[in-house]
């Protein structure tokens, strides 16, 4: 186990923004132990407040599904890959064919925008700064690098199978919201996996030394890659079919005990 690669949400983090204690203290041992430890979530570089301000981590952080690495010590973005405009309007009509009435959302490089429609009520404080998206208007000087397709009256998971073979010409989709219909998007060749093994490649580490941790679709690809890949039990069956592995639930703890584990078996080799 040369490096740790885990998802946030659902994997280590709760709907509450919190991680264990437990988690935490497994994560600081991995680099105490000389372990790289790197991050590889759907969130943009302003939602990572969990892993500043309860685990200490001022490391890289794989952003937005592998569309954005960010350096989270400089506050700065390390690389990028921006969606082309026109692919964007044309997965958009795509989808309001499929769905009409699909609400639609970008995320660039320094913000969000939003349709009217697309959040629920009283979540811009979650959101945080927004701005009012008009997809009838052009994008110009906006770095998209996840565009976003919310419906509220379909599953998750038929949404995602209905819209994906539609729109895989101009983006990648998947989604993260396990009870939301939400759909992310981004450049067709990107997705966690992609930016977790260049991270990798450029350290010398190849897959077989990677351990990875996930639990959502969004998670596949990644845990495919890893050498060694955790689905949490508590997660999407999509994750779950795809992974290697299976960690104990997120409510268990499960990425801090496999952790402890294998850090013990490290220290016995």
């Amino acid at each position: 186990m040369r490096l740790v690669a885990s998802d946030m949400d659902g994997t280590i983090v709760g709907s509450n923004g919190r991680m264990s204690p437990r988690t935490v203290q497994a994560f600081q041992d991995c680099v105490a132990a000389g372990v790289d430890v790197v991050f590889v979530t759907g969130r943009p570089p302003r939602w990572l407040q969990p892993l500043r301000e309860q685990l200490g981590h001022l490391g890289t952080v794989i952003c937005s599904n592998g569309a954005l690495t960010y350096d989270l010590k400089a506050e700065r973005v390390l690389d990028v890959h921006l969606l082309d405009h026109q692919h964007i309007y044309e997965a958009r009509d795509i989808i309001r064919g499929l769905y009409p009435a699909a609400a639609f959302a970008a995320e660039t490089v320094s913000g969000f925008m939003i349709e009217p429609g697309f959040a629920d009520p009283g979540t811009s404080e979650i959101l945080g700064s927004v701005e009012a998206l008009a997809f009838e208007d052009s994008l110009p000087g906006e770095d998209v690098v996840k565009f976003l397709a919310r419906e509220r009256d379909v599953h998750p998971d038929e949404f995602l199978h209905t819209v994906r073979p539609a729109v895989q010409h101009l983006v990648s989709a998947t989604h993260s919201a396990p009870a939301i219909a939400l759909l992310e998007m981004a450049v067709p060749s990107i997705n966690k996996a992609v930016t977790l093994a260049e991270y990798a490649r450029a350290r010398g580490i190849p897959a077989s030394d990677v351990v990875a941790f996930g639990d959502m679709p969004n998670d596949i690809q990644m845990l495919e890659w890893a050498g060694h890949g955790y689905a949490m039990a508590s997660g999407h069956p999509a994750a779950l079919e795809a992974a290697n592995l299976v960690a104990p639930a997120f409510e268990d703890d499960g990425v801090a005990q496999i952790l402890e584990q294998r850090l013990a078996a490290l220290k016995t080799a």
